[in-house]
């Protein structure tokens, strides 16, 4: 915490882990902003994409199927970017 007296939110990714996304509310701070603050920081530090990540379970021939179509459809929206 710090020596103004802010309070810390919190959000944790993984139930504990050391993934935190903190934001101090400073004094005069209003809560809006402070959470605009928090949204953004938890945006940035893909906090909600890890959670959707380990939400269920991927086989491992499942990821790698799907990690081999994310790759075809970059390799696609290259050439298509290469033919423009």
């Amino acid at each position: 915490m710090r020596a103004t007296g802010g309070r810390r939110v919190q959000a944790d990714s993984e139930g504990g882990e050391s993934d935190l996304a903190e934001v101090v509310v400073n004094d005069g701070e209003t809560v809006e902003s402070a959470l605009r603050r928090f949204k953004r920081k938890v945006q940035q530090e893909d906090i909600i994409k890890e959670i959707k990540r380990h939400s269920y379970y991927l086989k491992p021939g499942e990821k790698r199927r799907a990690k081999q179509a994310l790759a075809r459809k970059r390799n696609r929206k290259k050439q298509s970017k290469m033919l423009d």
